[in-house]
Formats: structure tokens, C-alpha cells, sequence
């Protein structure tokens, strides 16, 4: 998938939980993530994050964290 697309999902994911009650965005984010982006998705936004994160709302950024790295 092309960055700019993973990095617009990630973005719409952010929006819908900003939403959202609470303090615990960043972890209702990952949590979907985690739930519905393959394994290989989840990959390439870790790595897309760890080289700074181009275009990613910081709520998407801080979420990173939660997401859980894929084996292999």
C-alpha cells in the first residue's frame, strides 16, 4: 500500500476516535489497527512512524506505541 494511502486510513481512524470519550484515543486507535490492519499494514505504518511519521496526525503517532509489532 502506498504510504500516502496508509497514512490517510490512519488519519481517518484518528478523527473517528478524537470523537470519542475519554483519554485513551491513542490505544482505541491501535487497538483497531491491530484488529483489522494485516499484519504487513501494521508493519509498514510502524516503519512509516519510526522515519518520522510524514502527514500522521500526532494522535496517529502516539498510538504507534500500543500497536503490537507483527512476528517475523
Amino acid at each position: 500500500m502506498s504510504p500516502e494511502k496508509m497514512v490517510m486510513m490512519a488519519n481517518q481512524i484518528a478523527t473517528f476516535f478524537k470523537s470519542q470519550p475519554g483519554r485513551d484515543q491513542p490505544e482505541r486507535i491501535a487497538d483497531h489497527l491491530n484488529d483489522f490492519w494485516a499484519p504487513r499494514m501494521r508493519a509498514q505504518f510502524l516503519e512509516h512512524v519510526a522515519a518520522g511519521g510524514t502527514g500522521c496526525d500526532p494522535l496517529v503517532v502516539r498510538a504507534a506505541g500500543f500497536v503490537r509489532v507483527p512476528a517475523g
